[in-house]
C-alpha cells in the first residue's frame, strides 16, 4: 500500500476514533457514528476505507431487538509508525494476530440467583 495514502488515512480524526474504539470491543457503524459525532455517511465511508486497507475487520452480525441485522467491526491495528528514512516516507503497521473474544453485548447477562434464607 502507498505510504502517503496510509499515513493520511491514519492521521484522520474520524479514522483514529474508529480504530481506537473498536480495538477493545466490536462496534457497529451506527454506534461509532453516535458515540463520536461522525456523520453516518462519513462513518460508512471510513469503515469501507479501513476494511480495504486491512485495518478493520467484520467480526460478526447481531440481531437487534428491532429485528434488524447489524454488522460489528473490530480494529486489527495494534500499532502504526510513520517515519522518514533515508529521505523516504515509510509506514509500518503492526496488526493483531489474534483478536480476543468478547461477550456479545446484545445478550443480557443473568446473575446467579441469590440464596434466600427464611
Amino acid at each position: 500500500m502507498d505510504p502517503k495514502y496510509l499515513s493520511k488515512l491514519l492521521v484522520d480524526d474520524y479514522v483514529m476514533k474508529i480504530l481506537m474504539a473498536s480495538y477493545s470491543r466490536p462496534m457497529s457503524t451506527q454506534e461509532m457514528s453516535f458515540e463520536f459525532g461522525i456523520p453516518i455517511a462519513v462513518c460508512y465511508r471510513k469503515v469501507r476505507e479501513l476494511m480495504a486497507a486491512g485495518l478493520l475487520m467484520k467480526e460478526r452480525k447481531i440481531l437487534t431487538d428491532q429485528g434488524k441485522w447489524v454488522q460489528l467491526f473490530r480494529s486489527k491495528l495494534k500499532g502504526a509508525y510513520v517515519f522518514l528514512e533515508n529521505g523516504s516516507l515509510r509506514v509500518r503497521v503492526e496488526l493483531s494476530d489474534e483478536i480476543e473474544p468478547t461477550m456479545d453485548r446484545s445478550v443480557p447477562v443473568i446473575n446467579s440467583p441469590q440464596e434466600v434464607t427464611p
